[in-house]
């Protein structure tokens, strides 16, 4: 399975949405270097209140940039980084790779997926109703959760628009993503 990297995009402060740059550097085991959630605990504000020593898993978030056209369908206007994901894809289905693939991208980076994005209420402040979009049921019930993929950093690199990516499958069987 392969994509390409279309954006690349990162803040320094808490903010929604990051602003895109020419190429962002991603450090093993930290994240994306000046970026306000990199680190080896976690960053978001919300999980630091319930326990600042949790391993942060959420060093790189990864969204499709389909899904942009698909809420385009439905009257909304999102653009790579508006949604604070740090790497927007193309042609590589996100959300249904396992727990544990790694996505080699361009030269050298090398990230490893490690679960579902829980989007929270932030998305209706950015654009009322957008959340109801991007968060739904499958026919079953199950909460299906559309706003990309988590990941730490298990190699350098610089990774830049038009980058490669590819997915490399874990051994073993393959542990479907749940949200980190």
């Amino acid at each position: 399975m392969s994509g390409r990297v279309t954006a690349v995009s990162r803040n320094g402060e808490y903010s929604f949405t990051k602003p895109n740059r020419d190429s962002i550097r991603l450090l093993t085991g930290l994240g994306v270097e000046g970026d306000v959630h990199a680190g080896v605990t976690v960053k978001h504000r919300f999980r630091i209140a319930q326990d600042p020593t949790q391993p942060n898993l959420r060093q790189v978030h990864l969204i499709h940039e389909e899904l942009f056209a698909e809420v385009g369908e439905e009257g909304f206007k999102v653009a790579p980084g508006e949604l604070g994901e740090n790497i927007t894809t193309r042609g590589i289905d996100l959300l249904g790779l396992p727990t544990g693939t790694l996505l080699r991208i361009g030269d050298s980076a090398v990230l490893e997926v490690t679960g579902l994005r829980n989007p929270c209420l932030q998305i209706d402040t950015f654009q009322n109703g957008l959340l109801k979009q991007v968060v739904g049921r499958d026919e079953a019930g199950n909460v299906v959760r559309k706003t990309g993929v988590m990941s730490v950093v298990r190699q350098d690199g610089v990774v830049r628009p038009g980058d490669p990516i590819e997915a490399e499958l874990p051994s073993g069987p393959h542990r479907p993503l749940a949200p980190v």
